[in-house]
């Protein structure tokens, strides 16, 4: 890389020591390596906030973090249209074993050494992984799926908080997410998302998927409706959902249940 160009950085960390102490490490590899820090954040949600109008070419990110860990950030990131490279800066060895073998994104263990960080920039850019195989390493870390789903609309990025999803439902090689408030178009697949938040979401149909919390009630379909076997209410939002013959009986026990 050309010193005339120098790298623009994202520092993404809960500790402001750890934050400081790379601030440092950069600014004496500056000689080596020129490099402007553009910006700090506490959390992946910080993170997102400060990309959508500062972009960057890489970003230094701690994995253990309130509100968004650092995986989970970088399955957001891998959906913008110009990526930045993403660089973990861990205390856990166990998750940097897993991103060497990946080959691709670079873990560095805490405390980062100088030398050692300057190896990692020099790298970029480089390819990483696949969002998927991301969130399966975030699903060890924080022992569950992502807090946000993401979309693109209107060339910015958009960030759905799970908990507020009341279902998806599937339309050709899209999904729709619903919340009381509007949709969103997902670019995922139902089949991923069933098995990412399994605790949370129920198969109603081929092609839905029903936050468990947000059923209602159910009402049986007419005898010549060939588009569902019954209906599912909903809580907040006026729309039916289909209900095949083979989920009725399972989804109808949650209510009896619950």
């Amino acid at each position: 890389m050309q010193a005339q160009n120098p790298l623009n950085i994202l520092i993404v960390d809960d500790e402001p020591l750890a934050r400081d102490r790379l601030r440092t490490l950069l600014s004496d590899l500056a000689v080596q390596l020129p490099s402007v820090v553009v910006g700090e954040a506490a959390n992946g949600l910080q993170a997102l906030d400060f990309l959508r109008d500062h972009p960057v070419d890489v970003v230094l990110a701690d994995i253990r973090m309130p509100g968004m860990d650092g995986i989970e950030l970088a399955t957001h990131l891998g959906r913008l249209e110009k990526p930045p490279a993403v660089i973990f800066c861990t205390a856990y060895d166990n998750y940097a074993v897993q991103a060497f073998d990946l080959n691709a994104v670079d873990y560095l263990l805490k405390p980062v050494r100088a030398q050692r960080l300057l190896a990692a920039l020099h790298k970029l850019p480089g390819p990483r992984p696949g969002s998927e195989l991301l969130a399966g390493i975030g699903q060890e870390v924080r022992g569950g799926g992502r807090t946000h789903l993401s979309c693109h609309e209107r060339g910015r990025l958009l960030l759905v908080p799970i908990g507020e999803v009341l279902y998806f439902k599937a339309d050709l090689k899209y999904v729709t997410a619903r919340t009381v408030e509007r949709e969103y178009l997902l670019d995922e697949a139902l089949t991923h998302l069933e098995s990412e938040y399994a605790d949370r979401f129920m198969r109603l149909h081929r092609a839905v998927l029903v936050a468990k919390t947000a059923l209602a009630g159910f009402e049986k379909a007419a005898g010549d409706d060939a588009e569902a076997y019954g209906w599912a209410l909903l809580r907040g939002v006026p729309e039916k959902l289909p209900v095949s013959r083979r989920q009725w009986a399972p989804a109808k026990a949650l209510i009896k249940h619950s």
